[in-house]
């Protein structure tokens, strides 16, 4: 009894998410991988501040998961370069380092224009029949979706490329770029950009979907490398227009706020921050 107890609890844990949206993608994966998942979301939204120091037990409580899985995401996490592990200090959250970040974009522009090409020449009837449903719902719903519910499409979108590319190694590699590529779109749609922001997010993202399901390489490519060009405008704007303090909590003042034109994020989650000094 106490055994089919056992794999209840792990059963209910798996289907019951902290983070909405952040596990929907691979149901039944293991617990690490499940705690992963939690931890990138929060990392993205930012509900984990870029900069934000904090210990093992706040994510196990933000994410509901373990002592174990948690700290076997965390070292992958870490290995990523989104977070960063501090000897008998505990965690902290890499904060966002913009010309760092610029230069990623590139790399990633790399890699994404040969999964577009690769997914082109490699997509089953099963990973084009995902396509067009992924298509048809940007289509329908794009304009009412928020950024949270965009990101879990987009986060669908890059895993569903890179299984038709036939190289899922890279999964490994884009992943986290991806992540980061994420958070930057979250904090300027937030902060700068807004509604038409992600509009213009939705329309770089489709006009992919359409190049590929055409079977147009060359166009798909271009199309990436427009996304691209957008994640770096959003870099610049970035640079030129944000509170230094959503970059890394670090940089905290005691002022006056600074004012954006669109809407302010929510108070990220910054459980057991302490003074940079």
């Amino acid at each position: 009894m106490q055994a089919v107890a056992k794999r209840k609890r792990v059963k209910d844990e798996r289907l019951s998410p902290a983070v909405p949206g952040a596990w929907a993608l691979d149901r039944g994966t293991d617990l690490t991988s499940t705690a992963y998942e939690r931890i990138e979301e929060l990392f993205v939204s930012m509900r984990i501040a870029p900069g934000a120091e904090l210990r093992t037990q706040d994510l196990q409580a933000l994410v509901g998961i373990g002592r174990t899985p948690v700290h076997q995401a965390v070292r992958r996490l870490a290995a990523e370069t989104l977070m960063e592990i501090q000897p008998r200090n505990g965690l902290r959250v890499s904060p966002i380092d913009l010309s760092r970040e610029k230069r990623l974009a590139l790399l990633r522009r790399d890699l994404d224009r040969f999964v577009a090409a690769a997914a082109i020449g490699n997509m089953t009837s099963n990973q084009r029949a995902a396509l067009h449903h992924l298509k048809r719902r940007l289509e329908t719903e794009g304009a009412a979706m928020d950024v949270d519910a965009f990101n879990v499409v987009d986060k669908y979108f890059d895993k569903l490329l890179i299984h038709a590319s036939g190289e899922r190694f890279l999964e490994r590699v884009l992943s986290p770029l991806h992540a980061i590529a994420r958070r930057i779109g979250y904090l300027n749609l937030k902060h700068i950009t807004g509604r038409d922001g992600l509009d213009t997010t939705i329309e770089r993202h489709l006009a992919i979907m359409e190049w590929v399901l055409r079977g147009n390489e060359e166009k798909a490519c271009a199309a990436s490398d427009a996304l691209i060009g957008l994640s770096i405008s959003m870099l610049d704007q970035l640079e030129e227009q944000i509170d230094p303090a959503l970059l890394d909590v670090r940089f905290a003042t005691h002022g006056a706020p600074v004012q954006h034109s669109a809407a302010r994020l929510p108070e990220p989650v910054t459980p057991a921050v302490t003074s940079a000094g």
